[in-house]
């Protein structure tokens, strides 16, 4: 099985906000923007193994932004590690503006997905191959994160979570 990069999975989704898809304040519904991050990061998840994928965990989510009615919204994912069976894939989220086409970060996220066969079996997948400095960043940060839920989950003992060990010095 051959490595990947980041670049090879990277899915953008853009469309706009309708009126249907948002609060009592005009803005996007925070589900109504999980579900479009959900599905990105779906389809880069199933680029980077070419496999069935199941969304396993939404491991962060910071709503940094509102997203107003009538914004265009770019939704970017990209797999920043992959593990035995699973990837955590980043998202980032860009609001542009419509008459200067300059754009905004707005949300970020972390999804967890495993690869599985017809039958649901999980199934391996390829290793990546961080290349810019924040695929680096991204993919050491990866560990660490997967380490911390381990522990809270009680799947792992601290004494194991070596990425984690100076947090607890």
């Amino acid at each position: 099985m051959q490595a990947k990069t980041p670049k090879q999975s990277k899915t953008t989704l853009t469309d706009v906000v309708l009126p249907g898809e948002t609060n009592s304040l005009h803005n996007l519904f925070g589900g109504e923007l999980l579900a479009r991050m959900d599905r990105a990061a779906s389809i880069a998840a199933g680029r980077h193994c070419r496999h069935i994928v199941v969304t396993a965990s939404v491991n962060h989510v910071a709503f940094n932004k509102a997203v107003p009615l009538g914004s265009v919204v770019t939704v970017e994912a990209k797999v920043s590690r992959a593990f035995k069976t699973s990837m955590e894939v980043f998202i980032d989220v860009w609001i542009e503006d419509r008459q200067s086409g300059d754009r905004t970060k707005a949300n970020e996220g972390i999804y967890t997905f495993v690869a599985v066969d017809d039958i649901g079996k999980p199934v391996l997948v390829p290793e990546i191959i961080p290349e810019t400095d924040l695929e680096k960043q991204r993919f050491d940060a990866a560990l660490r994160r997967k380490q911390l839920s381990l522990l809270l989950s009680g799947k792992m003992k601290p004494i194991d979570a070596s990425e984690l060990r100076a947090f607890f010095k």
